[in-house]
């Protein structure tokens, strides 16, 4: 019986010609921590193999007045005391949510956002900025000429959507003259449905990257409180126990071994849960297994 391997060898970021690690770690709740604390997730990704980071401008925001830009200001932090990171990373970041509007796609709007980003961060350029939320108003012609302006003015390397449906996403391709390097749904052995409303196959069609986030279901993974929940959770336990690893490295192998190559984002910020991601490459799933996850997570028999 043939079996699925992970490989922690970079791999393409669409056809950004950039590269990137099969694992990427997320700052969506690094706002709050201090230079100190902060260095220490980053190094403690390092080591588990990580080169892609993904923050956003939203990231830290508490309240309309408070926390907006906090996690992209703490990176630009730590890169003035160590700039020597920078050089290190594929450094994500994303715009277009705006409390309470709730989300603006503008050209004027994101053109600013990003020259907010990048001022907090301290950085001449991106690698990777992604529409974070779909702007409804926003006609995909618009958006498309101020991703391809953000490339051509050498602020950003490539551009990528957070949050679109397929249509959304093939509407916005269609007027770009940039290729679109990544898409960013949610998905977890929770959360299914890029595999079926046709994103997936959307992205091994045109080789965009997939990053997926929240790829423990929001932590109910961890602890499950409903029959799915536990159900999923035993699923990935049997494969956690036949490899030595937790239940979340097996997590985000199950996630990892789908081929579109998903790279799921790591959301916590503790440094030994950080490191127990690279476990992941240790799990090799027989097809079996993989599926009784899948059954597990539809809380139904395939037909």
């Amino acid at each position: 019986m043939s079996e699925i391997t992970l490989s922690p060898e970079p791999r393409a970021l669409g056809k950004s010609g950039l590269h990137i690690s099969p694992i990427a770690w997320g700052m969506w709740r690094f706002g709050s921590a201090t230079v100190a604390e902060g260095r220490a997730l980053i190094d403690a990704a390092f080591a588990a193999g990580v080169t892609l980071f993904d923050t956003a401008d939203i990231y830290g925001f508490q309240s309309v007045e408070k926390g907006f830009g906090d996690a992209e200001t703490l990176l630009g932090r730590i890169f003035a005391e160590a700039p020597e990171l920078r050089a290190r990373m594929v450094l994500a970041t994303k715009g277009g949510i705006t409390p309470p509007v709730p989300y603006d796609s503008s050209r004027d709007y994101l053109t600013a956002a990003l020259d907010a980003s990048l001022k907090r961060l301290g950085v001449d350029h991106v690698d990777l900025y992604q529409v974070h939320r779909p702007d409804i108003l926003t006609h995909p012609e618009e958006l498309a000429a101020t991703l391809d302006a953000m490339v051509a003015s050498g602020k950003v390397r490539s551009v990528g959507v957070s949050n679109m449906t397929r249509h959304q996403t093939t509407a916005l391709a269609a007027f770009l003259d940039t290729p679109l390097a990544s898409l960013q749904p949610e998905f977890s052995a929770l959360h299914l449905d890029p595999m079926v409303d046709g994103l997936f196959d959307l992205a091994m069609e045109r080789d965009y990257a997939v990053l997926a986030w929240s790829p423990l279901g929001g932590g109910r993974l961890g602890d499950p409180s409903t029959p799915r929940g536990t159900a999923v959770a035993e699923a990935l336990d049997a494969a956690a126990r036949a490899h030595g690893v937790s239940r979340a490295a097996a997590a985000y192998s199950w996630i990892m071994a789908h081929p579109a190559r998903v790279i799921p984002i790591v959301g916590t910020q503790q440094p030994w849960r950080i490191a127990e991601a690279a476990d992941a490459f240790k799990v090799t799933w027989t097809r079996q297994a993989w599926y009784e996850v899948l059954v597990a997570a539809r809380g139904e028999k395939l037909p």
